[in-house]
């Protein structure tokens, strides 16, 4: 059954190149993979994700009228969006817990009060934003 547009098969990396990779699929079609559709992360250099010989998972993404197959592994697997642990200053259980909004609230006050912090310290130093304690920097 030739490959149709759509369908995730699994091919064989045969060759990487500094654009992409060339994958044989079933049957003895061969496709390429674009060094834009390996990977969700952005991939300098095809070598650190693929090897030749990899089995690989693919999605055919286009086939020409000239019969060359357009092929996609980012495409073939799930972007996971599950976002990194955040920790701001202290490791907090209850963090793994919060909603994006509750840790984004968070935040935010902790950045007001490490803001008021700083503007408090500066108050008791004298400090004037031209630069000097009281004038200005023309003197």
């Amino acid at each position: 059954m030739p490959v149709a547009v759509g369908e995730v098969v699994e091919g064989t990396v045969t060759g990487i190149t500094n654009f992409g990779a060339f994958v044989q699929l079933p049957e003895g079609k061969s496709g390429l993979v674009h060094i834009s559709e390996i990977s969700h992360d952005y991939v300098e250099k095809v070598a650190d994700y693929l090897k030749k010989d990899q089995k690989v998972k693919v999605k055919v993404l286009s086939i020409s009228k000239e019969g060359k197959i357009s092929l996609s592994i980012r495409q073939a697997k799930p972007k996971t969006n599950k976002p990194v642990e955040i920790e701001w200053g202290k490791t907090d259980d209850k963090q793994k817990f919060m909603s994006f909004e509750d840790k984004l609230s968070k935040f935010l006050k902790d950045s007001n009060e490490r803001q008021d912090q700083l503007k408090s310290r500066e108050s008791k130093r004298g400090y004037s934003p031209k630069g000097r304690k009281g004038g200005s920097m023309d003197s």
